[in-house]
């Protein structure tokens, strides 16, 4: 079973109608084979170049959040003893994109 906070990050406090936010969680399979948060992975930010804008390490819940401009972005998910994950998302302003990555 996996010990993340149950349906994700709050947004109390955050008015998304003037964001776009891209959140999520990053977990792995245990020897059993259930997903585990990670925590202190760290998941990087890139635009649609490649080009870094920002970088945050996950909470021991896995979780973690950016808030970006409108666009297609590029999360880099890099943990020990895992290799490097790149995933797609899409920000738009007024939604939250969800992401989970496992690794």
């Amino acid at each position: 079973m996996c010990g993340a906070t149950a349906g994700g990050l709050s947004l109390e406090g955050v008015d998304v109608a003037k964001e776009s936010v891209i959140q999520g969680i990053v977990t792995r399979a245990n020897a059993d084979g259930a997903s585990e948060p990670v925590g202190n992975a760290y998941v990087r930010l890139l635009d649609r170049t490649g080009e870094f804008t920002a970088e945050v390490p996950t909470s021991v819940t896995g979780h973690f959040r950016f808030f970006a401009a409108p666009g297609t972005w590029t999360l880099r998910t890099m943990a020990p003893k895992a290799g490097v994950v790149d995933s797609q998302v899409t920000a738009r302003k007024g939604t939250v994109a969800e992401v989970a990555v496992a690794i």
